[in-house]
């Protein structure tokens, strides 16, 4: 059946995984995806290293479930954050914005299962013969940085080109998506924007309500004129990115506009000046859940387009 070679080899009861995203995938939320089923995941971004083994030891103390950690290959943190996980035995690693080559045999040892999110079938094939467990093939519907092909074109060529799992991301938010990304060739799906919606999610309530009132055009791109896409939900920021970009700015006075922003939602909720990453399922979000509310909905939504029980072992 599709998505039991996801469920086996991490070892959780449904084939879905919450996106790492950082500032938004603390220990709270990624512990109660975990104890629902599902796979939570911490987002480290670009947090120290003592942030992340701090995460990990809260994560344990909630639930006795598998859960990852996602660690942005970019981050200057990144080299101190991979030798945490390892030292930590975090059951399943996820990577973006970079090559896991050079850590794979350190998480391969410490028994990490090694899950690196991408964008093209080029890369596929290369963390295949890297040694990947399994892959995360994330359209560009996803919120926060993102490449530019779309899900429903990107997963089934990632999906014929290797032979491990493929697991499908971006613009997925609830069981119509679920149960198409399995007929493009998916045996899993990575969920981000619904679960900022989630009760236990730290985000302040202004971006959780940001996100529940958004449209389907709300969630718009900045920084591709740097070759540096980056989807949140439209507000004076991307206002200002925006003129910034048709002015010529350079990536130095576009970074320095957008430093901090995230953190400005996430922590304060101010939805004018702050990054309200999110997807384009945005507009598919209409509620506040706790995670396994979450989780029980999109099975029964799945089941019910393909009309049939799935997952229930």
């Amino acid at each position: 059946m599709k998505a039991d070679r996801v469920r086996a080899l991490l070892g959780i009861r449904y084939p879905i995984l919450q996106g790492g995203m950082a500032w938004v995938g603390t220990a709270n939320l990624a512990a109660a995806v975990s104890e629902a089923g599902g796979l939570g995941i911490v987002g480290a971004g670009h947090a120290p290293a003592l942030w992340v083994r701090q995460e990990i030891h809260k994560i344990r103390t909630r639930t006795d479930k598998p859960f990852g950690v996602n660690v942005m290959l970019m981050s200057p943190e990144a080299k101190d954050v991979m030798q945490v996980v390892a030292e930590e035995r975090v059951p399943v690693v996820t990577t973006g914005a970079g090559s896991p080559g050079p850590y794979m045999e350190a998480l391969k040892n410490a028994g990490c299962k090694v899950v690196p999110v991408l964008a093209s079938v080029a890369l596929a094939r290369r963390v295949e013969r890297m040694g990947a467990d399994a892959i995360i093939a994330e359209g560009s519907e996803s919120g926060g940085h993102i490449g530019d092909i779309g899900t429903i074109a990107l997963v089934p060529q990632v999906a014929d080109a290797v032979s491990i799992p493929v697991i499908a991301a971006g613009g997925l938010a609830d069981g119509r998506g679920i149960a198409a990304a399995l007929m493009l060739g998916a045996e899993g799906v990575q969920l981000g924007t619904r679960f900022i919606c989630a009760a236990e999610c730290e985000a302040h309530i202004n971006y959780k309500e940001a996100i529940v009132g958004a449209g389907d055009r709300d969630a718009v791109i900045c920084g591709a004129a740097i070759g540096h896409p980056v989807r949140s939900l439209k507000n004076q920021l991307t206002r200002e990115l925006a003129a910034l970009e048709r002015q010529g700015a350079s990536a130095e006075e576009l970074h320095k506009l957008g430093a901090g922003r995230l953190r400005l939602a996430f922590e304060q909720g101010d939805v004018h000046n702050g990054s309200l990453m999110a997807g384009q399922s945005a507009g598919l979000v209409r509620d506040i859940r706790s995670a396994r509310e979450i989780i029980l909905t999109l099975i029964e939504q799945t089941e019910s387009v393909l009309g049939r029980p799935v997952w229930k072992n």
